[in-house]
C-alpha cells in the first residue's frame, strides 16, 4: 500500500506545485516530436511502475497531474513517477 508523500519528499520536487489535490508539472520541450517522445518514455516507465499519470499534450507542452486515486491522495508514488518525469526530461535536449 502506498504511503502518503511527506514534506521532506514534495520539497524535493522543485518544479512540482500542489494543484487540485495532485502533484503538478508543466514541461516545455523544443517540439512536438520531442514531446512526444518524451511521453513515449515515461509511458514505458509508468507501465513497468503500473502508475498512470492524467496528463495532456499540445504541440511542445505536456501537462501532468499524478495522484493515487486508490489511496485519495498523492502518494510515494507518485513521488517516484514525478522524479523519474524529471531524470526522462533533463535527459531529453528541451529548452527551459
Amino acid at each position: 500500500m502506498p504511503t502518503p508523500i511527506d514534506q521532506q519528499t514534495l520539497e524535493q520536487l522543485q518544479d512540482w506545485t500542489i494543484l487540485d489535490e495532485k502533484l503538478h508539472r508543466v514541461f516545455i520541450l523544443d517540439n512536438f516530436v520531442q514531446a512526444f517522445g518524451f511521453m513515449t518514455q515515461v509511458a514505458i516507465v509508468a507501465e513497468k511502475m503500473n502508475h498512470h499519470p492524467e496528463w495532456s499534450n499540445v504541440y511542445k507542452t505536456v501537462r501532468v497531474d499524478l495522484t493515487t486515486h486508490s489511496e485519495g491522495c498523492i502518494t510515494q508514488l507518485d513521488a517516484e513517477l514525478a522524479a523519474k518525469m524529471d531524470d526522462i526530461f533533463h535527459k531529453t535536449n528541451h529548452k527551459g
